[in-house]
């Protein structure tokens, strides 16, 4: 994606920007603002308007073993997400029984296919638990999807990139790059035996 690869050479960017104004223009609502979550969530999260149950069964099942386990669900909500890392644990754990309440049919602590694909099927949908719209991508993605494909595209240069989110981001991979450097820098460093204290060197 050019986003990634414009990452570097923005994250020398960022110093050199002070300021920006808003977007520009405002951006139309994906889906009606009455929409319920499930539809709201594909929408902005994945993009996607035309979807069934177990389509979107699978894309939550992140691990691919057929179920839905608690943190499974937690997550597609966004509770893990940094935008959410205010909710108390006693929230997430009221989250967390609510929902297999509504779709853990046999009770047996996990969500099945077959038992999502019912709950669907009888006409109820997955409702808002005030989360948002289940930010449960990595950094990158979020970016991506959130930002980048609304006020950028691939004829995007450099010196486009001032949004306060853009600097945000770039500044990330520069605090990550500068660590691994750091951690490349000590792997690298001789280990001077005389800076060993006695009872720890090797007997020689």
């Amino acid at each position: 994606m050019r986003s990634t690869i414009l990452v570097a050479a923005a994250a020398g960017l960022v110093g050199r920007v002070l300021s920006h104004g808003d977007h520009g223009g405002s951006q139309q609502p994906i889906v009606d603002q009455n929409a319920n979550w499930m539809t709201k969530h594909m929408a902005e999260e994945h993009h996607v308007s035309d979807f069934d149950a177990s389509s979107f069964f699978a894309l939550h099942d992140y691990d691919a073993d057929g179920h839905w386990e608690s943190e499974e669900i937690l997550r597609t909500y966004g509770v893990m997400d940094e935008s959410n890392k205010h909710v108390p644990q006693s929230r997430r754990d009221e989250i967390q029984r609510e929902l297999l309440q509504l779709l853990d049919t046999d009770k047996d602590g996990f969500v099945t296919r077959d038992e999502f694909v019912g709950f669907i099927n009888s006409g109820r949908t997955l409702p808002d638990m005030g989360t948002g719209p289940g930010h449960h991508g990595d950094d990158e993605y979020e970016y991506e999807i959130h930002h980048w494909e609304k006020y950028h595209d691939e004829n995007t240069q450099l010196e486009d990139l001032t949004h306060p989110e853009d600097i945000e981001h770039f500044k990330k991979h520069e605090m990550m790059e500068q660590a691994e450097e750091r951690l490349e820098k000590l792997d690298k460093m001789s280990i001077v035996e005389d800076n060993i204290p006695s009872k720890f060197r090797r007997n020689i």
